[in-house]
């Protein structure tokens, strides 16, 4: 049996400190895939469709300044999930492809929110440890899981399975035939699962893969959807109409999971986070701006590669019409939702709670630092601090410390690196002790192997 970092019996015992457990707030945590800054209608965008979600940042708060754990899936979900940064964490890269990214003694947001009662259930897509290992999530806290635990899995959107609990969901012929989409059967169990929770508080992680690009085998646009209602009639290309039906079909089903918390009337004790893994594919339609105002793109440590939408809701305790410029990060989730959920953050996590921020409060703690890094296992390793007001970005080991002034250029424009030294000095200490060594990823060895998981559309 996994042993956690702090006793089960502080949750038993904080749940006597406070009113009943049951009082404690519901949680429905969406998390978009390579939905960039500028896709959302309350970020800025003119030409796709997200009622549903600007609806949610109009009745509660939305953030300018959140980034994700990573520039890149896999990473950034496992910082989200343990409450530490890209140089701590034991995820931090795509590659290579490890059959179990968590372990045993890794502790995750649903462990420490079951220590309150919680009943947690997750959707989508996973990255974390592929079936029968350590890292798979009903090993990691969860009590149900329905999607992708296997990170390539999820870049198909009709596969002949998606992986339920301990086991499969099997959908034969789904490739060719393309029968069951795979975002709209993790949307129906998502929506019985809230179902099936009421009267007891949950958890749920809506990991949803939309709108990441899919295999080109599957579909040659590379956004494959079911309709491309309502862009059907546009001046588009195919790509461009089916990459906003993409996150128009996810704010429908934000819209659908709004409607049953207040058909249920749990709506007034219920937190909602609208939010994304990281920044837009590369490849993305240009006509829509996806990174909005900011520069670079997934795989990129520039803003547009880890600056991120961010909407949280809750009636009655989160003000409404809020925009708060206040610093949060991924790893700030687990603290934040400990803290919500009235239980003890566990120890040497990275991450702080910023609680106070989602009130539209000022934050009293804040981190001296943010750190990420990519490339472990390329040709070029990039690291990137954010100091204060100051971004620093090195684009490979050794090469100069670009610097950037955030508060007066936030599209990073203007180099300022030679008129500030002793900035760049910090920044380059900071990089140098941020990371700790890991075997998992020796830095600056290319990864030349096959992937170890391999597409097996017959697993039973």
């Amino acid at each position: 049996m996994k042993r956690l970092l702090f006793p089960a019996i502080v949750g038993l015992l904080l749940c006597v400190g406070m009113s009943q457990c049951k009082d404690r707030p519901n949680i429905i945590f969406i998390m978009a895939d390579d939905m960039g800054y500028g896709d959302l209608g309350c970020y800025g965008q003119t030409l796709i469709q997200t009622p549903n979600i600007d609806r949610l940042a109009a009745q509660g708060i939305r953030f300018t300044q959140a980034y994700a754990g990573s520039t890149v899936c896999a990473p950034s979900r496992g910082i989200l999930m343990t409450g530490l940064h890209n140089g701590h964490a034991p995820v931090r890269d795509n590659v290579p492809h490890y059959p179990t990214y968590l372990q045993d003694h890794h502790v995750t947001v649903a462990e420490v929110l079951k220590q309150a009662g919680y009943r947690c259930g997750g959707i989508g897509k996973w990255s974390l440890g592929d079936p029968g290992t350590e890292g798979r999530p009903l090993n990691q806290g969860f009590d149900g899981w329905f999607g992708y635990l296997n990170q390539d899995h999820a870049h198909y959107y009709y596969p002949e399975y998606l992986d339920s609990g301990e086991g499969t969901r099997q959908l034969p012929g789904n490739v060719a035939h393309k029968t069951h989409y795979s975002h709209d059967l993790m949307t129906d169990w998502a929506l019985q699962f809230i179902q099936g929770s009421h009267g007891q508080p949950f958890f749920l992680y809506a990991a949803y893969t939309l709108p990441h690009y899919a295999s080109s085998a599957e579909d040659e646009t590379q956004f494959p959807v079911p309709l491309d209602i309502p862009y059907q009639g546009r001046p588009w290309t195919q790509a461009e109409k089916n990459y906003a039906a993409m996150i128009t079909r996810l704010d429908r089903d934000v819209g659908r999971m709004v409607k049953l918390t207040r058909d249920l009337k749990i709506d007034k004790h219920t937190l909602i986070i609208v939010t994304s893994d990281n920044g837009p594919w590369k490849q993305a339609p240009k006509r829509f701006g996806s990174a909005g105002c900011l520069r670079g793109a997934k795989r990129t440590l520039y803003e547009g590669g880890i600056r991120v939408p961010f909407v949280a809701h809750w009636p009655g305790v989160i003000p409404e019409d809020r925009v708060s410029d206040e610093v949060i990060t991924f790893w700030d989730i687990l603290p934040t939702l400990a803290e919500v959920a009235g239980v003890q953050t566990p120890e040497n996590v990275d991450g702080l709670s910023v609680w106070r921020a989602l009130l539209g409060r000022k934050l009293v703690r804040t981190h001296p630092y943010l750190y990420w890094d990519y490339g472990h296992c390329r040709a070029r390793y990039d690291q990137a601090v954010r100091l204060g007001r100051w971004k620093g970005i090195r684009l490979g080991l050794g090469n100069a410390i670009q610097l950037y002034n955030l508060e007066s250029d936030v599209r990073e424009s203007e180099d300022v690196a030679d008129q500030h030294p002793a900035v760049v000095r910090k920044i380059a200490e900071i990089m140098e002790t941020a990371a700790t060594a890991s075997d998992r990823y020796p830095i600056g060895t290319l990864y030349r192997g096959a992937p170890i998981w391999q597409p097996n559309w017959n697993r039973k």
